[in-house]
């Protein structure tokens, strides 16, 4: 097969997984290096949206989630004492008619056993405990890249992905120099909440019909939701950052936690009541990169590696989705005839992606902005904003790009395969 390419992909997240089926779909070889032991991946609740749903959806992997899936009703935003400022009900079925694919509310591990087992299936290898160590890419465009992992043993490829997060070993082999990511000033309570620890029947009963909830309040805002079909509650603190310099990870302390947010609404302070334990994790982002391309064209960038984003429009893991579709989709048979094509198709490939995924990495902190507002003259002018709209059809800019007619229809309307058609068509033309 003359298009057929060996391609390695170091990391076994959710980039690297899309990256990995898509790849296998169009008719490579596939193997993924994935340094930890087993794929127990951490960070609790994911949320899915319709960009990245119609691709799981696609690649036969949304059916292996879909009971374990909750797709909220309802998405409301309350400011921090509970007050309602913004609610759309019907939000599940909305987002259905609009987009024709589902959001979704999803426990991370669950999503990327299946991403592995519909990997697997297309005949992609997955090896485990294999730490890259380094990357040599050769001398010359059309070089094949060697990958080393620890213990010795060396992979060779047409095409490296370098999908391994935000601490990429493959950005620091790219650039040439260890390039540690930058502390944003936030950070993240995580918790997971078993429907068996929640005693008061009203918040059981809140957990077990799937809403999303955001409370926005000074310096820092929470949002949470149902997953695992309601046996479960994910929520998230997004509070400044503590956290000494250096460390990214560490427990949180329960005592202090709840003190961050004495005062706010007492839906919320109950809650939080429940927790038994919590992780404390520093956010953090990088510069915006010239290149996702290196100059012998046989190793690129997707996903944290080269453009991670704040949690605060739920889009890390699902512009990294579809980094790795359209990767995969441009290296199809009826547009990559040839390994020759490979410079030509990787250009594509930043040209269709570099600049979205700078764009939503810069909307995070837009709605950053708009949910950490201190109490004063721009926070009332926003609930202001927002209020006047409550129970109208939304119109023009608003603070939630969650619902906002202008942000969402970007965000969740993006359609890989089109795009890559699209982009295709017009190089032909």
């Amino acid at each position: 097969m003359e298009h057929q390419l060996d391609i390695v992909v170091v990391g076994a997240g959710l980039s690297g997984l899309a990256a990995s089926i898509q790849c296998a779909l169009s008719g490579h070889l596939v193997m993924v290096l994935e340094s930890a032991r087993e794929l127990a991946e951490i960070g609790a609740g994911l949320q899915l949206t319709p960009n990245a749903t119609r691709l799981l959806q696609q690649w036969g992997v949304y059916d292996t989630v879909k009971d374990q899936v909750c797709e909220p009703a309802t998405l409301t935003v309350l400011n921090y004492q509970g007050k309602v400022l913004a609610q759309e009900d019907g939000f599940d079925n909305n987002i259905r008619r609009k987009y024709g694919a589902p959001f979704s509310d999803c426990h991370r591990v669950d999503l990327q056993q299946a991403l592995v087992k519909r990997a697997k299936e297309l005949g992609v290898r997955v090896i485990l405990s294999a730490k890259v160590t380094s990357i040599d890419v050769g001398n010359a465009p059309g070089s094949q890249a060697e990958v080393a992992i620890e213990g010795g043993n060396i992979y060779d490829a047409d095409l490296v992905v370098g999908a391994d997060g935000l601490w990429s070993t493959c950005r620091s082999s790219f650039l040439g120099r260890r390039d540690p990511p930058l502390p944003t000033g936030d950070l993240a309570y995580r918790i997971v909440l078993n429907i068996n620890q929640i005693k008061d029947p009203k918040l059981r009963g809140m957990v077990q019909n799937p809403a999303c909830r955001f409370w926005a309040g000074p310096d820092a805002h929470v949002v949470a939701y149902s997953m695992r079909s309601g046996n479960m509650y994910n929520v998230v603190l997004l509070v400044p950052d503590d956290l000494e310099e250096g460390v990214a990870r560490t427990a949180g302390d329960l005592d202090e936690m709840r003190k961050l947010f004495e005062g706010w609404d007492p839906v919320l302070t109950q809650l939080l009541e429940c927790v038994d334990r919590v992780d404390k994790w520093k956010l953090m982002h990088r510069k915006e990169m010239e290149s996702w391309v290196n100059p012998h064209s046989n190793l690129v960038l997707i996903g944290d590696s080269c453009h991670p984003m704040l949690p605060y429009l739920a889009q890390g893991a699902n512009s990294s989705i579809e980094d790795g579709a359209v990767l995969g989709l441009l290296l199809a048979p009826e547009n990559f005839t040839s390994k020759e094509q490979l410079p030509e198709t990787l250009q594509l490939f930043q040209q269709l992606r570099k600049a979205r995924g700078e764009a939503i990495a810069r909307e995070t902190f837009k709605q950053r902005k708009d949910f950490h507002m201190r109490n004063g003259p721009e926070q009332e002018k926003r609930d202001e904003l927002m209020l006047g709209q409550l129970g109208k059809e939304l119109d023009g800019a608003f603070p939630s790009r969650w619902t906002c007619p202008e942000v969402q229809p970007w965000l969740y309307g993006y359609d890989a395969v089109k795009e890559v058609q699209a982009a295709v068509k017009s190089t032909k033309t």
